[in-house]
């Protein structure tokens, strides 16, 4: 577990994203588009110490016996983890379980869900919030994955392999790490019913409260067996697509990371409407990790990329076949120590993005 023995002095440094050209597929022709360099005036401790040792310590292994584990959730509960169901609520007692074991403060706030969407219950659901004692409090960088599956799977891809990236990353953070700001995990339901739990959980914060989270992380399919390597933040014509002011920044950030643990041209793309929605319409710049779904995957990208070009990147997206078996280790690996990289980097700067 890292904890405060990762810091002492932390290395500030400037960071300079050298040019990537990406390439991605715009009304069916290939436009390409170059990274900028982050300002000069980009104030971080992006690629100190926290950032190096929490993305080499995180373990794909680790977090496939989380996935392990909503497995057998949901093998046990009907064969899937739907909110509303048996399998949901157990979901939510495990990675609660998890989190109070490696000491974070824990809560799980209620939503009101609204039986629309073909659910089989509505009333009150609960999210799983949980943030670390240090830090500024009145600063907050927030990453977030959804804990429901459809009703027709276990959702092992869709999300737990959101799910147990940030439980891996949590446990190896630890509760007290030596941090600028005060880093909080979110676990969502009702995601696959329209963004219930993250909207209920904003629209259940006071202004005070909103405007304290400097940034949100949104981490949705990152192990699909055919799956790509997609960030999204500052692509699109409006703050929907695109997300707010500063959201272009921490999709920088994730593809640097992305490209560090040797992910050759990670593509940005649009926001499509998940979990990160609320958190635009709060205002509240947005970043996004996601690996592809039911789209296949090109030429151009099976030769950066690997994997089957004019295949699924995951023929399994809301299916019973969404099963342990459907992960990809590469691709889940590449994810997590992204992911660490670009929370620990926001966790130690003095940067604001908003």
């Amino acid at each position: 577990m890292l904890t405060s023995g990762l810091t002492g002095s932390r290395i500030r440094l400037a960071l300079l994203v050298s040019l990537v050209t990406l390439a991605a597929l715009a009304g069916g022709a290939l436009a390409v588009f170059v990274l900028q360099p982050l300002p000069s005036s980009y104030a971080a401790a992006p690629y100190g110490p926290l950032v190096q040792q929490l993305a080499g310590e995180v373990s794909d292994a680790r977090a496939m016996k989380h996935l392990q584990a909503l497995q057998k959730i949901a093998d046990e509960h009907g064969g899937n983890r739907a909110a509303g169901t048996s399998g949901y609520d157990a979901s939510v007692d495990y990675v609660a379980g998890v989190l109070r074991g490696a000491g974070f403060k824990v809560s799980t706030p209620t939503y009101e869900a609204s039986g629309h969407h073909g659910r089989r219950t509505s009333g009150a659901q609960r999210n799983v919030i949980a943030q670390t004692r240090t830090g500024d409090p009145g600063h907050v960088v927030m990453i977030g994955a959804h804990l429901d599956s459809v009703e027709d799977g276990p959702g092992i891809v869709d999300d737990g392999s959101g799910v147990a990236s940030l439980l891996e990353i949590a446990t190896q953070l630890g509760a007290d790490p030596s941090v600028q700001n005060t880093v909080r995990f979110a676990f969502f339901g009702g995601e696959e019913n329209g963004a219930e739990g993250s909207t209920g959980y904003i629209r259940g914060l006071s202004a005070a409260d909103r405007e304290k989270i400097k940034l949100y992380l949104n981490v949705d399919m990152v192990a699909s067996p055919n799956g790509g390597y997609f960030v999204q933040g500052g692509k699109g014509r409006d703050p929907e697509e695109a997300g707010p002011a500063g959201s272009a920044t921490i999709a920088r950030v994730l593809a640097d990371q992305l490209s560090k643990t040797g992910v050759r041209s990670p593509e940005i793309i649009k926001f499509v409407g998940d979990d990160e929605s609320p958190f635009i319409e709060a205002g509240i710049p947005v970043g996004g990790a996601e690996n592809g779904d039911e789209e296949r995957k090109t030429a151009a990208q099976a030769k950066a990329w690997g994997g089957q070009a004019r295949e699924h990147y995951d023929p399994c997206y809301h299916e019973a076949c969404d099963r342990i078996d459907n992960v990809n280790r590469e691709v889940l690996n590449h994810y997590m120590r992204a992911l660490a990289g670009t929370l620990a980097h926001f966790a130690t700067s003095t940067q604001r993005l908003r």
